[in-house]
């Protein structure tokens, strides 16, 4: 019986991890992605008509991107030079390169293979550009990142961008099996039986993961206890034990982050509580930094909701001193009660579009003086050149306003603004919460109290 630790026959040896054993050699052991090496795919005809293109693979761990490259290396006959951009640096570049023109000379093509593309920087991937352009490699780039932020324009252009998706369940579970019934690379020879609930807690847990089902499950076979048979079973407790919790792909930098963050945001903001509520597990659970968290429930109270429920950010703001104070896990609680009371609480954009509008004629128009009304007058020159004159202290002659009309206190119509702006109005209440009380508040602020028609429009 072969163990985990065993050597592959030599003195010595150690043998690879199952994952890198198994891993599929030609288009028909490859499982999954379909959408790109399927039959009929351009891709697939590519690499069946020996045309294949420099490339880039975007995809989550354990999709099959490596093992991808080394079969299209295999499938046209040409040498396979594999980098990790981790480690490796131009020098280690400069060596394939070398080694790439020795065998083009010999008629023989190269692919160069970067493993992790995007943790090169712009000079290491300015340095793969020349060799690329004149043929010297075919590059195959794999990457978790989005490679339009992460790969340098120059190199994207002259590469087609694949992306790969995460496994399906029957994907995951075929190669399971596969790995379970393969005497010469598997765990054929060693006895192993995965009960049926063990299969479908390590195919869940894997996550659409091959590489995390099949070292898991190499794992649960060398520590599942052996029955007086030499069966060992591998039942979902074992399991459990072996991967302990699921393979999120979650990167606190990556694709993943930016993606799970968006959707939380846009849940709370279309007022679905529980689709927010399970994107903030989401990040919870991967370990997302609960500060990053409660900053964005901070800008959400203020972008999205607003003076539609003022209390909303006060919420916001209180779950983010109480994740501070308490810290984790038991700040949850108060991150799962404001994205509650946030999605549930009526939506408003006022506040941004105010803020826009204003930004613009900042921007856009000539910074005008400040009206000399609105001016201070600390000296007697400034008093002499006009400073103050004509304010309307908006505490004075409170009872003089209410007969004017029907004025709140403290409401001075007066132009505020620059004479270029005129009349210009930047707040426009929508209908939702307690913006809808502000509406005729703010049109008889304006001289234009609503009659028939809504001067705001219908949101």
């Amino acid at each position: 019986m072969i163990g985990l630790f065993d050597g592959d026959g030599e003195a010595g040896a150690v043998r690879e991890p199952l994952a890198a054993r198994m891993r599929p050699r030609t288009l028909e052991e490859f499982v999954g992605q379909a959408q790109i090496v399927g039959p009929g795919r351009a891709l697939r005809r590519a690499i069946e008509s020996d045309q294949v293109p420099s490339m880039m693979l975007w995809g989550p761990p354990g999709t099959g991107k490596t093992t991808l490259a080394r079969i299209i290396a295999q499938q046209t006959g040409a040498h396979f030079a594999a980098i990790s951009a981790v480690s490796a640096g131009v020098a280690d570049l400069r060596r394939v390169v070398s080694d790439a023109r020795k065998l083009r000379a010999a008629g023989k093509r190269t692919v160069l293979f970067i493993d992790e593309i995007h943790r090169f920087n712009k000079a290491q991937q300015d340095a793969v550009l020349p060799y690329v352009e004149d043929g010297t490699v075919t590059l195959i780039g794999a990457t978790t990142e989005n490679p339009s932020f992460e790969v340098n324009s120059a190199l994207l252009s002259r590469s087609r961008v694949f992306v790969l998706k995460a496994l399906d369940d029957d994907d995951v579970r075929t190669l399971i099996e596969r790995a379970l019934h393969d005497a010469e690379r598997g765990l054929g020879e060693q006895r192993v039986e995965l009960t049926p609930g063990a299969l479908d807690a390590l195919v869940n847990l894997a996550n659409g993961d091959a590489r995390a089902a099949l070292n898991t499950l190499e794992f649960a076979a060398a520590s599942a206890p052996q029955r007086d048979d030499g069966m060992r079973v591998v039942d979902e407790r074992t399991i459990a034990d072996a991967l302990q919790r699921r393979a999120t792909g979650y990167d606190k930098s990556g694709d993943a982050h930016y993606d799970t963050i968006s959707a939380f945001i846009k849940t709370v903001r279309g007022s679905d509580p529980d689709a927010a509520v399970y994107w903030l597990m989401r990040m919870v659970d991967a370990g997302e930094d609960p500060m990053f968290i409660a900053r964005r429930l901070v800008i959400l109270a203020s972008e999205d909701i607003g003076l539609a429920d003022p209390r909303a950010l006060g919420v916001a703001v209180a779950a983010q001193q109480a994740v501070h104070f308490v810290g984790m896990p038991e700040g949850k609680f108060a991150l799962t009660q404001a994205t509650l009371y946030l999605a549930t609480a009526p939506k408003s954009n006022s506040v941004g579009r105010a803020f826009g509008a204003a930004e613009a004629d900042v921007q856009e128009s000539r910074n005008d003086p400040v009206p000399l009304h609105l001016r201070n007058a600390p000296t007697k020159l400034m008093k002499n050149l006009g400073y103050g004159e004509g304010y309307r202290y908006a505490h004075s002659d409170y009872a003089a306003m209410q007969a004017e009309g029907d004025l709140p206190p403290a409401v001075v119509l007066q132009s505020n603004l620059p004479d270029a702006l005129g009349d210009r109005t930047y707040f426009e209440p929508t209908k939702q919460g307690d913006e809808a009380r502000l509406r005729d508040w703010i049109a008889t602020r304006r001289g234009s109290k609503p009659a028939g028609d809504d001067p705001f429009g219908d949101e």
